[in-house]
């Protein structure tokens, strides 16, 4: 882990500003609450100013509001006090990028979805300092996502394999291939910084994904240490089996509660050259947001919940990354046994 110093700091959130094509004169909104981390405040705020944009530091009283306790649910609808503060969302709206250091930020919440619509540009940022900087994004990545992108908009069927056993097939009409590039550079845009990555929203998905040693579990940041087999049918898990992480995916959604726990939400594969696998088990839990391991180069990452192309609002949303696995696009590979393929 490197050590950083405030410098370094002001120097990556101003790369990351100019990389959201910040210009001079355009207001940016940095949002916090009061666990967020004073030196990202303050880099966000200084590298604003360097960019010669007019800026606000923005501190709202954190928490979400029920039914989105973290410690059952792993995500919830966004910060209560600007769900209920118009105030605050009109700040938001007016302005041209809103640097997010919040703990949850409002990514399952229709607001930033409202929010998005105005133009506004949103930057996610909740990731350890070394992180950020290890893993700051490269313009060029933007070309390579929209490459996967366009291949998934005009594919009919996604196959997912793996030599540990998994054989999934998911339809890819209507399923919203979208992307995460580290940086929010255009009109009404929400962007994660670290992450690079295509994703889709498949309505229908079937077979067998198994889960080998190694794998992570999100939000338990976990590693799998005996294989779990869950069976997939019509877009929903109905069998989870295997060892200690078995039982414990099973008991997240008996706890969770939500008719879409089940369900699975969004999947695709990482880009992000710059992360390390092992970046889960060198912090707590509570030191970063695990983008190292769902952004991963070559991995694949699916998830359960929350679906907007389905229109199911759930906040029992889990993300597995798993290596390993070839992905393939109408029978183009995208990813060979855990490798990135040059298509």
């Amino acid at each position: 882990m490197l050590d950083l110093t405030s410098v370094d700091l002001l120097d990556a959130f101003t790369q990351e500003l100019k990389l959201c094509k910040l210009k001079p004169d355009e207001h940016v909104v940095v949002l916090s609450e009061p666990t967020s981390r004073g030196d990202y405040v303050a880099a966000a705020f200084g590298a604003a100013k360097s960019c010669g944009a007019h800026v606000i530091a923005a501190t709202v009283p954190g928490g979400n509001p029920s039914p989105s306790d973290s410690t059952r649910t792993g995500a919830g609808p966004g910060l209560s006090a600007v769900l209920g503060d118009t105030a605050a969302q009109d700040l938001l709206k007016a302005a041209d990028l809103v640097v997010d250091l919040t703990r949850e930020g409002f990514i399952h919440a229709p607001l930033q979805q409202e929010i998005l619509r105005t133009g506004t540009r949103i930057l996610f940022v909740c990731d350890a300092p070394d992180v950020l900087v290890r893993n700051l994004p490269r313009p060029e990545d933007k070309a390579e996502v929209l490459k996967g992108v366009n291949l998934l908009k005009s594919a009919s069927v996604m196959r997912v394999t793996s030599e540990a056993g998994t054989d999934l097939t998911v339809e890819l009409p209507g399923s919203k291939p979208e992307f995460q590039v580290g940086f929010a550079d255009d009109p009404g845009r929400w962007d994660h910084w670290p992450s690079t990555m295509v994703l889709c929203w498949p309505r229908f998905s079937e077979g067998r994904i198994v889960l080998s040693e190694g794998d992570i579990l999100l939000p338990f940041k976990e590693y799998v240490h005996r294989p779990v087999t869950l069976e997939i049918a019509g877009g929903n898990i109905e069998k989870v089996s295997g060892g200690a992480e078995a039982h414990l995916l099973n008991t997240f959604f008996d706890d969770a509660n939500d008719e879409w726990g089940r369900s699975l939400s969004h999947m695709g594969w990482g880009l992000m050259r710059t992360a390390d696998w092992f970046a889960t088990a060198l912090y707590g839990k509570e030191e970063l947001m695990g983008m190292d391991a769902r952004a991963f180069a070559g991995n694949f990452l699916w998830s359960t919940g929350p679906h907007p192309v389905l229109r199911r609002e759930s906040y029992a949303h889990v993300d597995i990354a798993m290596r390993g696995c070839t992905v393939s696009v109408d029978g183009q590979e995208v990813v060979t046994a855990g490798r990135l393929v040059d298509f």
